[in-house]
């Protein structure tokens, strides 16, 4: 449950803005960003946009801290919105928060399951379904966890596993007002049931095929 070490940027101020401003400074390998907040005036900034998209490509700009260093200055921040390209998926534009260790915010912390293999439900050939891979949580902006960690050791086939049954990180609590499922365990599955879940597949394999042929074939007499 130990915390992400901060992400290093490095920016430059700009100021202008729009459209044709973002192009130019796409093609420079740069892309716009803004950093808000903590009560001060908004800044317009620049920044290497290889940087901006191997820490997107990481998936954790939304719950680790940035340092954004800014003509010198450093500024510590939290990524809060991320704009991407619709097709190619590359960064666009990001804002950043200025958060100080007295900034509470709400974040999405990752789940780590431990001690599966030896968990009474997985002797029995039990199957763990993660309903929730992430959990809201309020915490303090410098407090942010890496992972909330579940042992399954408790737990067996039948049990549903809920945001009440696990201790949160010190120091955090629930974003939400009501008792998360976040993963549920199921007997394994018989014979009669792989079978027929085969069979339906097969079936719609079958129902799309016939459907694909048809539709060349009305196709062709067009």
């Amino acid at each position: 449950m130990s915390k992400n070490k901060n992400i290093q940027f490095s920016a430059e101020l700009r100021d202008q803005a729009g459209k044709g401003v973002a192009r130019a400074l796409r093609r420079e390998d740069k892309i716009p960003a803004v950093i808000y907040g903590a009560g001060e005036p908004p800044i317009k900034i620049s920044m290497p946009a290889k940087e901006a998209n191997i820490e997107y490509n990481k998936g954790h700009m939304y719950n680790t801290l940035s340092d954004v260093t800014v003509d010198g200055k450093k500024h510590l921040t939290l990524a809060r919105d991320v704009q991407t390209h619709p097709v190619k998926d590359t960064v666009q534009h990001i804002d950043f928060l200025r958060v100080s260790a007295k900034t509470k915010i709400d974040v999405e912390v990752p789940v780590h399951f431990i001690n599966e293999e030896d968990s009474p439900f997985s002797k029995r050939s039990g199957i763990l379904n993660i309903v929730r891979h992430e959990l809201p949580l309020t915490c303090k902006a410098t407090d942010i966890p890496e992972y909330v960690e579940i042992d399954l050791m408790p737990f067996n086939i039948g049990d549903t596993i809920k945001l009440s049954d696990i201790t949160l990180p010190e120091g955090t609590k629930s974003a939400i007002d009501r008792d998360l499922t976040i993963a549920t365990i199921a007997a394994p599955k018989t014979a009669a049931q792989e079978e027929a879940e085969e069979a339906e597949a097969d079936a719609d394999i079958e129902a799309g095929t016939e459907s694909d042929e048809a539709e060349a074939e009305e196709k062709s007499e067009e």
